[in-house]
Formats: C-alpha cells, structure tokens, sequence
C-alpha cells in the first residue's frame, strides 16, 4: 500500500491514484487505529480516503478563507455519507489565538455548517516550533502550563 516508513507505521502514499478505499485493508489487520492525512485538493484522492474513513477530521484556521474552504470539504463528505451512511465528520479548530474577536467568533460562522466542532481548539503556540528545532514533541517538553494546552 505504499513505502513503510521503517516500523513507525507510518506510510508514505504520494502515488495515491485514488482506491485507498480499495487498499486499506491491508493495513487495517495490522493496526486498531488508522489515520490517513490526505490533501483536499485532490479529488480522485479525497473521494478515496473519504470512502475509507470511518471519521472525518477537518482541520482549519479561524480565518474566513479557512472557514470557506471547510465548506468546501463539507460536500464531498456529504456525498460520500451517500454511500457510506455511517462516515461522521467533525471541524477541528487549528492555531486559534486566544483573545481575539476572530478567534472567538470561529464557532460562530462554523455553526452554519451543521457539522459538530470539537470542543477543545488547539491554540496559536510556539511551542511546536520550539520543540521540533530540539527535536522533540510538544508533550515531551518540560513546563507543564504547556504542555496542558496541548
């Protein structure tokens, strides 16, 4: 299904043509959990992976051009539901910063969309900046206040 990343169980699909839907019980007998990231854009590919999924994720900055772009990632899943009645779909607020009007009224504008937002967002933090130039995660740091945020 794709070039293993050593044993990390991470795969690499960039020659994806379309029929992970088809592939993805391949790894499915190898892991519980599966997450494929895939590009949005692509639609061949987003058909695919929408058809393989059990949950969409979709994630997106609270900005407006992010939140029309969601909306454009909410008919495809729609139809996908189609065939694939059980597919549920949730928004997943990325990099929101705290204490500003457009941060606060993300919620607001996605609620038009009918599609469930996850209640934690994750905030705007250098902390994953900082932490891949040392070469670890964010929860591998050491302060704590941080490390709760994410």
């Amino acid at each position: 299904m794709g070039e293993s990343a050593g044993t990390s169980g991470v795969y690499n699909r960039w020659d994806a043509e379309g029929d992970v839907h088809k592939e993805i019980h391949l790894l499915s007998r190898d892991y519980d959990e599966i997450i494929i990231d895939g590009p949005p854009r692509i639609v061949e590919l987003a058909r695919s992976i929408l058809l393989a999924a059990d949950w969409v994720v979709i994630p997106l900055l609270p900005s407006p051009l992010n939140v029309w772009a969601a909306v454009e990632m909410v008919d495809p899943v729609r139809e996908a539901q189609v065939y694939k009645a059980d597919l549920k779909c949730c928004l997943a607020i990325n990099r929101r910063i705290v204490n500003t009007a457009i941060g606060r009224d993300v919620r607001t504008a996605l609620a038009e969309l009918v599609i469930p937002v996850l209640d934690a967002d994750v905030g705007r933090r250098v902390i994953f900046a900082e932490s891949l130039a040392e070469g670890l995660t964010a929860v591998e740091r050491t302060d704590p206040k941080r490390r709760a945020e994410i």
